[in-house]
């Protein structure tokens, strides 16, 4: 009986001998050992590089950063200045071109912003049928101008060469003048000529006080369509 139990001491200690190693259970393996690293073959990679971030003012909190202006607030000379007044004035008009400048501009129901103002021109050119030799003769041609749309003339009555002549307009420059005329001539009227006035005539001249940007981007566009006018800022003294 000594003999068995000091056996079964023995085997029960070698058991505990091998549990303490490692060993899972009866039959197993215990697991391989993990392969040697190669340390000659390892290379460390670069960490990304991120774009440098300029520092902000302690004051200046994180959203306003990173918010992004309107294309408004940014290019719109309008946006910028909403309550920049001007002072202009545009001439000069007369006959059908005056008549036109009229009607747009009290589409633009400027109130008493806007004045007209008379001036008397030494030199300048004309559009003009030449005299005609008797009244009769002139009033067929009026009919003749009123048939083609043309309803601005004025007939010279003062004793002279220019008696019995029909003006049908009064300009500044000679291009202007020039530019009429061929307005003329796509209406079919032929006798028209440009000549140049060495007396007095009178003109009209507008002047608009304290006109907000968008009326003045209005004129400037609507300026184009009266050749020969020139459209410009003045002190605002003058327009009072």
């Amino acid at each position: 009986m000594r003999k068995v139990f000091w056996i079964l001491l023995l085997a029960n200690a070698a058991l505990f001998a091998v549990m303490q190693r490692g060993w899972i259970g009866w039959g197993e393996q215990a697991p391989p050992a993990q392969p040697a690293l190669h340390e000659d073959l390892i290379r460390l990679l670069d960490a990304p590089q991120s774009a440098p971030v300029a520092a902000l003012p302690a004051s200046v909190p994180v959203a306003a950063s990173l918010a992004v202006p309107s294309i408004a607030a940014v290019s719109s000379p309008v946006a910028a200045k909403p309550n920049a007044l001007a002072c202009l004035e545009w001439g000069d008009f007369t006959g059908a071109d005056l008549t036109r400048a009229m009607a747009a501009l009290s589409a633009m129901q400027l109130g008493d912003k806007l004045s007209q103002h008379q001036l008397e021109r030494d030199t300048g050119y004309w559009v003009y049928i030449p005299p005609l030799k008797n009244k009769a003769a002139v009033d067929r041609k009026i009919g003749e101008l009123k048939a083609r749309g043309i309803t601005e003339y004025f007939v010279v009555q003062n004793a002279g060469q220019s008696r019995n002549a029909i003006s049908l307009g009064v300009f500044k420059t000679q291009e202007a003048a020039q530019n009429f005329l061929d307005d003329l001539s796509k209406k079919a009227v032929r006798t028209a000529l440009v000549g140049q006035r060495a007396s007095k005539f009178k003109v009209t001249l507008f002047r608009l006080s304290g006109v907000g940007i968008l009326t003045e981007v209005k004129l400037t566009a609507l300026q184009k369509d009266f050749a020969g006018s020139e459209l410009k800022r003045v002190p605002c003294a003058l327009t009072r």
